[in-house]
């Protein structure tokens, strides 16, 4: 009922045009060395205007804990402030054509490109990552742009047959709405623009909470969608610390006038917001924790499941909710893969601050992410497993820590059953696929999973039989624009990416046609 009477509220459709923020909007005047103050905001971003808030919080390199500036710390007022732009807004972007909409996403796609080692310098700053990873997160991210700006001309209703001659029966794929976007640090832009990409795309309006250690990468792109020309209100950005992120989180979850949640991030926070968009039946989507197993069969081929496994593992150092967490090796191959998975760690990862050339392996985001490393590794010894190389907090820094290797890992093991996020690959020997099967799916969440195999039956059944949303068969990296982003059991709702992606801002309506 509450969104029929938001959208009898609209009035007849128009179209909206884009107002350019004040000029004396805050920003950081040359900003920290090498990144550009153009991009490097400090203000909410609201209704298509820069609006300081009462109160800063500092954001912090978390290589070198210097500080990158303040940001707005917005609150319960901001964020209702911000639904009320996007609602107002709605009224007008839900009956822009798709054409425009296209066309309004390919140039924001066209300035996130234009400004591509801009945008990557800032993500490096205030993630920590390696300048290179960063850079691959903004072509990523910006190519989720230029597919929904392909894909908003491709959403199409249906025709359905029926027994009676003189009805017709239509389906109608209608925008729910303000959505609103709760996103993660470890991947802020891509987040941003996989969810605001769908939801544009499909003429929802947005209200954006980025995470309180990654803001500056959402207000940048927040600049670049105003010069892109995307309207007034229909993209606005709301960050906040993280001692407001629950009453801002709270204010997003049970305005009446979001229709809309989606979120990326824990399990547990995902089930607090799930809890408070109850009170009004929104639509959600969440992508929540992961647990990857990383299977290798006797009949892998050792030198490509340990390319895999680099490339999953210590992405990001770990931390992406899609690495491999638990890697299960079968009898017969055991010893080669973590020979040889220890001797390509050794060799080709190199700990530093992600602006050092030749960096591949930054700092862990805060001091509270590496305690919980350390906290896994000591765990498991304390249990029996054996530290194959790494192990220890890394001197370069208190937020740095040792690519690790363990052996002789159980499921007793805090690592076995816990998210890590970080970098720390143990690994459980096993005798039978049945046997790999019942561990790798011995958890209430199922987000990625990856297996080696040369045998095509074998590949067909553990496929069909892991419980996760996402399978990487002989690959170690699986994430695409155009494939669904997902997972199971407690690792979510709803997919992301892909076609399926805006479905998920998208309303069907059946429309009965008599009389004929």
């Amino acid at each position: 009922m509450g969104t029929c009477l938001r959208l009898r509220s609209c009035g007849p459709a128009r179209l909206l045009r884009a107002r350019p923020g004040p000029a004396p909007a805050r920003c950081l005047a040359g900003g920290p060395a090498g990144l550009s103050p153009a991009l490097l905001r400090t203000d909410s971003f609201v209704g298509g205007r820069w609006l300081p808030a009462a109160a800063t919080f500092p954001v912090q390199d978390p290589a070198s804990g210097a500080a990158l500036g303040s940001v707005a710390d917005c609150g319960a007022p901001e964020a209702r402030a911000a639904v009320r732009a996007a609602h107002e807004a709605f009224c007008g972007w839900r009956g822009v054509s798709a054409k425009e909409r296209s066309s309004l996403l390919r140039k924001w796609y066209d300035l996130m490109m234009q400004n591509k080692d801009d945008l990557a310098k800032i993500i490096t700053a205030e993630s920590g990552k390696p300048l290179k990873e960063a850079q691959g997160e903004v072509l990523y991210s910006a190519n989720f742009l230029e597919w929904f700006s392909e894909e908003a001309r491709r959403i199409y209703g249906d025709i359905i047959s029926t027994p009676a001659k003189e009805r017709r029966a239509l389906v109608l794929k209608q925008p729910l709405g303000v959505a609103a976007v709760i996103t993660p640090w470890n991947f802020p832009s891509a987040m941003i623009t996989r969810k605001v990409g769908a939801a544009l795309a499909a003429g929802c309006t947005v209200v954006v909470k980025p995470a309180e250690d990654t803001p500056f990468s959402a207000l940048a792109l927040a600049q670049l969608a105003n010069q892109a020309g995307i309207p007034s209100g229909v993209y606005n950005v709301v960050p906040c610390s993280r001692a407001k992120a629950n009453e801002v989180g709270e204010v997003l979850c049970t305005d009446p006038l979001v229709s809309k949640i989606s979120f990326t991030g824990s399990t547990a926070t995902g089930k607090v917001l799930l809890r408070h968009a109850a009170s009004t039946v929104k639509r959600v989507s969440m992508e929540l924790g992961g647990l990857a197993p990383f299977i290798v069969f006797d009949s892998a081929n050792v030198d490509q499941a340990v390319a895999g496994a680099m490339a999953s593992k210590f992405r990001n150092t770990g931390q992406t909710c899609v690495c491999s967490n638990r890697f299960l090796v079968q009898r017969g191959i055991h010893d080669s893969f973590v020979k040889k998975f220890a001797e390509a760690i050794q060799k080709s990862l190199r700990v530093g601050n992600g602006f050092e050339e030749g960096t591949t392996q930054g700092p862990l985001i805060n001091e509270r992410a590496v305690e919980k490393v350390e906290k896994h590794v000591s765990d498991a010894v304390s249990k029996g497993a054996t530290v194959v190389t790494g192990g220890k907090r890394h001197p370069y820094g208190r937020n740095f820590f040792e690519p690790t290797l363990l052996s002789n890992v159980t499921g007793d093991m805090l690592c076995s059953h816990e998210e890590t996020f970080g970098p720390l690959a143990p690994v459980i020997k096993f005798d039978t696929e049945e046997e790999a099967i019942m561990i790798a799916n011995a958890t209430d969440v199922g987000l990625a999973g990856y297996f080696y195999s040369q045998d095509p039956a074998q590949i067909w059944r553990v496929t069909e039989q892991l419980e996760v949303g996402m399978v990487g068969v002989n690959e170690g990296l699986i994430s695409s624009v155009e494939c669904p982003f997902g997972g199971v059991k407690q690792s979510g709702l709803g997919r992301e990416g892909s076609k399926y992606g805006i479905d998920e801002y998208l309303e069907v309506k059946y429309v009965c046609y008599g009389g004929l």
